[in-house]
């Protein structure tokens, strides 16, 4: 571990308080972090304003809504055609009132992560949210991250234009982290410890989750979360990115990140220090904690979560890691170990993995079985520093395509 300070978030970094309303941008704010975001700014009128929005366009009514409550100046979708959709739900929203300004495109959140404001909290999911990353970065925004795939696909890229403290994490596990290494000096952490709700599926035999249905993964027993971060979540591969983006966001080595199955999902990650001492960040599971911290640091928002009845008895397990019947962890670290463009072609036969078992087109241990194998087929990316964001997004598109023509052949010879 370095003794130089993280380019990344460090809870030790001094801030200034900022004077009035914060100013964010919400990109991805009909999905699950963003609808959470907009209800804390809601509830926190004297704290923030949320400037604009943007959406990938599959809910164009909810983006006009909220629009509407919080009076932004522009909103922004992905898909330019619902276009029309949203116009008319805006009208519908606004009456004669004058409407936002629309952006429409693959670049439009990218425009809106550049644009003026304090804070720009990245809520999408997949890789597609690494070029707003990079933008709200290069235009010195704070960036409440929560889209993990910004790191894990271009971290090279991310940490190269981020300013100590410019990076604020959005995910549960991070902000716990985030919070405990506030105790003591990167010299004296001796590792960083991961929790894991263990999913939909803890404690079953890898032999026992050949048959699990789509339905059954989407049952998550804690968090409320999209198709894809829940499906991540039953294979753990949520974990393996998450042990990624720790390694880059706190440059502790991979050998001393550790993950542990915490079923009640209460401690959300813990620090353990070079005395024996380990810390460990806890609230009853709900995002709007870890959105708080990521849009408002330095300052707490008063109630943003709730908090424990420690008057009423619970109880706290903690269990190791299988790593026969989730093999994804162990995937990941050895992507993240490689560098390069390894983790994005972890990262997107994942997503194209993901999107075929809830098609029925791939069996539930088809999905890191693949990933392994298109992992292995790539091989030892180049060395060095000169990755590029057209290299990753070669290496992208490669791995789709591979992963793809694998969950075919999958097909093929299970119906022979």
């Amino acid at each position: 571990m370095s003794d130089s300070p993280s380019p990344l978030a460090d809870p030790h970094i001094a801030f200034d308080a900022t004077e009035g309303r914060r100013d964010i941008v919400v990109l991805g704010s009909t999905g699950s972090i963003g609808t959470q975001a907009i209800d804390l700014v809601l509830r926190n009128p004297d704290r923030f304003r949320v400037t604009a929005l943007s959406a990938a366009g599959g809910r164009v009514g909810l983006l006009a809504e909220q629009a509407r409550q919080l009076r932004v100046a522009a909103v922004a979708v992905a898909r330019e055609d619902v276009v029309p959709a949203l116009r008319d739900a805006l009208a519908e929203q606004y009456g004669t009132e004058p409407v936002p300004e629309i952006l429409a495109g693959p670049e439009a959140a990218t425009q809106l992560a550049a644009s003026a404001c304090h804070t720009v909290l990245n809520g999408i999911t997949g890789s597609i949210g690494l070029a707003p990353t990079l933008a709200a970065l290069e235009a010195g925004r704070t960036l409440a991250l929560a889209n993990k795939e910004s790191l894990i696909v271009g971290g090279p890229l991310v940490k190269a234009l981020a300013k100590p403290g410019q990076i604020i994490p959005v995910d549960s596990e991070h902000a716990a982290l985030f919070q405990a290494l506030a105790a003591g000096t990167r010299a004296d952490v001796r590792k960083l410890v991961v929790t894991a709700s263990g999913g939909p599926f803890r404690g079953r035999t890898r032999a026992e989750l050949a048959n699990v249905t789509p339905e059954d993964a989407l049952a998550h027993p804690t968090w409320a979360m999209g198709p894809v971060i829940t499906i991540n979540s039953a294979t753990l591969v949520n974990k393996g990115l998450e042990v990624i983006e720790a390694h880059l966001l706190y440059d502790i080595p991979f050998d001393r990140i550790e993950v542990v199955v915490h079923p009640q999902s209460y401690v959300h990650s813990m620090v353990e220090y070079t005395d024996g001492s380990t810390l460990a960040q806890a609230t009853p599971p709900d995002m709007r904690g870890p959105i708080a911290l990521g849009i408002g640091w330095p300052e707490r928002v008063p109630d943003a979560a709730p908090a424990f009845d420690w008057s009423k008895a619970s109880s706290w397990e903690f269990f190791p890691l299988d790593n026969d019947a989730f093999p994804s962890v162990g995937l990941a670290r050895r992507v993240g170990e490689l560098g390069g463009t390894a983790p994005a072609v972890f990262n997107a036969a994942n997503e194209e993995c993901v999107e075929a078992f809830l098609a029925g087109r791939l069996p539930f241990n088809g999905i890191m079985d693949t990933v392994t194998e298109v992992v292995a087929e790539h091989g030892v990316p180049a060395s060095g520093t000169s990755l590029t964001v057209a290299d990753v997004l070669e290496a992208e598109t490669w791995a789709r395509a591979r992963a793809r023509e694998l969950a075919l052949k999958a097909t093929a010879e299970a119906r022979a």
